[in-house]
């Protein structure tokens, strides 16, 4: 969601989410009257890590996108927008077993992701040459 003021989320009582034992977070609704619906959700799940929006010109196609650390997802999820509309999602890094903790964008333009395994590794992402 993009949070205002004054408005109700609807957690705990509203939730997409589902625990462990496979019963519904809250009270098992999506929606619920004078709650705000979420703007993008993942079924299943990504578990969402680190977050940030891509600034830099490395990857100019990505400016403005929003950059995820997907945990159970094992890649880098890339959502690209329309004001306040996903109106695309990528996984970038997939296939590789890693869980990505955290992703950040660094001075060189670079992505960089961190794996949240015994032995993490920080990844640098550039353009295939």
């Amino acid at each position: 969601n993009i949070p205002q003021a004054g408005k109700n989320y609807g957690w705990p009582v509203v939730s997409h989410g589902v625990n462990y034992s496979g019963t519904s977070v809250g009270s098992g609704g999506k929606s619920a009257p004078g709650m705000e619906d979420p703007i993008h959700t993942w079924t299943p799940v990504i578990a969402p890590g680190g977050m940030t929006f891509y600034t830099a010109g490395l990857f100019p196609q990505w400016r403005g996108n929003l950059l995820i650390g997907g945990l159970v997802a094992e890649a880098v999820v890339r959502l690209e927008l329309d004001g306040d509309k996903v109106v695309r999602e990528e996984r970038l890094l997939r296939g590789l077993g890693q869980r990505i903790r955290d992703v950040a964008v660094g001075p060189d333009g670079a992505v960089y992701a961190i794996t949240d395994e015994n032995n993490g590794e920080v990844w640098r992402i550039t353009p295939a040459e």
